[in-house]
């Protein structure tokens, strides 16, 4: 029985998502079998409104941090931020080697770079067809399509069964740069037998098939065409590659000079060019400082900033703080992107702010999806007809929305998998269940503090902004605790002092009379003193403003 009971185990493989799958972003699957662990991507998320002065969010690594002995390195299907951008904090507590295909391993070793990480960091680039060994895994990288060239599906082959993980993709088959998705390798292993599918959600709510990204060329070429004594700005994403190819297209085809502007976008622009994964015909990309040598209806320029961004190019040019670029009324703005949820209003700010300026703004059919819709999602199922379906990157709608193909195209009930981050579900030829948890969360990046900043602390930034801070100050003689001077009122955000004397003058009576009871009463204990002078202003405050704001008393003593 023993002997049965080992082999059973030997034959599970345990699939855990450490992120990605409550919301679109911060990517990070585990994947365990026997004593080896590998890592699925690493990405980031940004902060969420309520997350005020947080730079990025990365995820929680404890469960690889207690098992660093198996864990032999990280897979990443493609070079996106919230598949890499976590990379760099990671590696710190987690130094694996990073398997990835050519133009991913490049974007990582720029930021790699950025974060002194280079000489630390083994890195290993993979071509498409091509498989990694790890530990008892196998890892074969197939050829997708996405709004980023190189990226990968995985084919993970496990003592219990192939697992195969889509990566983020869609189905285009006359791609801009480089091969179609190769579909047949998804077929030959369907037929062989694909113990579990994890396919992206992020599209699975749109009906029908995601455009090619070719279509949107031709949209640029009408637009180029109607607006020849116009100057153009092109706002996209600065990692999508082709379509900034198909820019620089249009722009050479049009007698155009083009420019690109954007710290993230020069960065990708240039690794991708110096890989050969865009090609920029001679002389058609100059740089910024040659704009005023070129009549502006003679340039293109392509920048960052198509969500809104504050800090981003197109946002400084519509706000007039940009150092080089003034909107006028002959400039023609495409916006090359669909609005991240959550992102509408900051995109809305800025193309008024262009129209004010009597800029021509235009966002119709002007971007395909980097993600597969239904169509594209029931042909992968029906190609790798998996026994387990998994559906992983999206918030819970869109998982759930895949959830429901997945049974559509037969897969049973019972074998839809709907996990979330931190579930250690186990798979094996005969059953998948989730049979237990581990620690997934959000770790929190504030400038170089990383994890510092904790729920605690956020509701303090909260109250501080939404109530604002009063500071009491009283110095106390040492032994006889006399009081010798104060107590001070000093307030921030609270209310506007100079029109307030006769409530802060109140106050300070109110805080007065709390700290001579207390002398009167002998109490020496100055937490006992501090919570009595916080409790009688805050008393005093809500019933004469309604309004609580953070009182923070502080004693010296003399």
């Amino acid at each position: 029985m023993k002997g049965k009971e080992k082999e059973n185990r030997n034959e599970t493989v345990k699939v855990i998502p450490l992120g990605g799958m409550e919301q679109i972003g911060m990517n990070i699957t585990a994947f365990e079998c026997q004593d080896s662990i590998i890592i699925v991507d690493c990405g980031l998320a940004f902060p969420s409104d309520d997350m005020l002065g947080i730079d990025l969010v990365i995820p929680d690594v404890t469960y690889l941090k207690q098992n660093i002995s198996k864990v032999k390195g990280f897979v990443i299907t493609h070079g996106h931020e919230d598949h890499i951008g976590a990379l760099p904090y990671i590696l710190k507590e987690i130094n694996v080697p990073v398997y990835g295909t050519k133009l991913t391993i490049a974007l990582i070793e720029n930021k790699l770079k950025e974060h002194n990480l280079l000489k630390s960091t083994k890195r290993k680039v993979i071509r498409h067809g091509q498989s990694v060994n790890l530990g008892c895994f196998r890892v074969e990288f197939i050829k997708t399509n996405h709004s980023i060239s190189d990226a990968s599906a995985l084919a993970i082959f496990s003592p219990a069964g192939t697992i195969i993980h889509t990566g983020d993709f869609k189905i285009d088959y006359t791609p801009v740069f480089g091969d179609a998705i190769d579909l047949q390798r998804f077929a030959e292993l369907g037929k062989k037998g694909v113990l579990a599918l994890l396919c992206d959600s992020t599209n699975a709510t749109r009906p029908g098939f995601t455009a090619s990204e070719r279509t949107v060329g031709k949209t640029f070429d009408s637009i180029f065409a109607d607006h020849q004594n116009k100057r153009i700005i092109v706002a996209t994403f600065a990692s999508n590659v082709d379509r900034v190819q198909q820019i620089i297209y249009s722009a050479y085809k049009y007698g155009r000079k083009a420019v690109v502007e954007g710290r993230s976008m020069v960065n990708v622009i240039g690794t991708a060019s110096e890989l050969g994964y865009i090609k920029i015909p001679e002389g058609t990309l100059i740089d910024i400082e040659h704009l005023k040598n070129y009549p502006p209806e003679k340039t293109v320029l392509i920048t960052t900033g198509s969500q809104g961004e504050s800090m981003a190019a197109l946002s400084r040019m519509a706000a007039s703080i940009h150092k080089k670029v003034s909107i006028t009324p002959n400039d023609v703005i495409i916006l090359s992107s669909n609005p991240i949820p959550g992102n509408e209003k900051a995109v809305a700010k800025v193309v008024n702010e262009l129209a004010m300026k009597g800029a021509e703004v235009i966002t119709q059919d002007t971007h395909v999806s980097g993600h597969a819709c239904q169509e594209e999602i029931k042909l992968i199922y029906s190609l790798v007809r998996p026994k387990y379906s998994v559906p992983v990157h999206g918030e819970f709608s869109h998982r759930a929305a895949q959830a429901s193909m997945a049974q559509a195209v037969g897969i049973p009930k019972e074998n839809i998998l709907m996990i979330n981050s931190g579930d250690v579900l186990e798979l094996s030829p005969n059953k998948g269940q989730v049979t237990g948890h581990v620690p997934a969360g959000a770790i929190m990046v504030d400038g170089l503090g990383v994890g510092d900043v904790g729920n605690i602390v956020l509701r303090d930034r909260q109250n501080l902004a939404q109530n604002g801070i009063i500071v009491v100050v009283l110095t106390l003689e040492k032994y006889s605790n006399q009081l010798l001077a104060g107590p001070d009122i000093v307030s921030r955000g609270f209310v506007y002092v100079r029109e307030s004397e006769d409530l802060l003058e109140e106050a300070r009576r109110v805080v007065d009379d709390a700290v001579a009871d207390c002398l009167a009463r002998h109490v020496s204990d100055w937490g006992k003193i501090k919570n009595e002078i916080k409790d009688s202003l805050s008393d005093f405050l809500w019933k004469r403003m309604k309004r609580s704001p953070m009182i923070l008393p502080i004693i010296m003593e003399v």
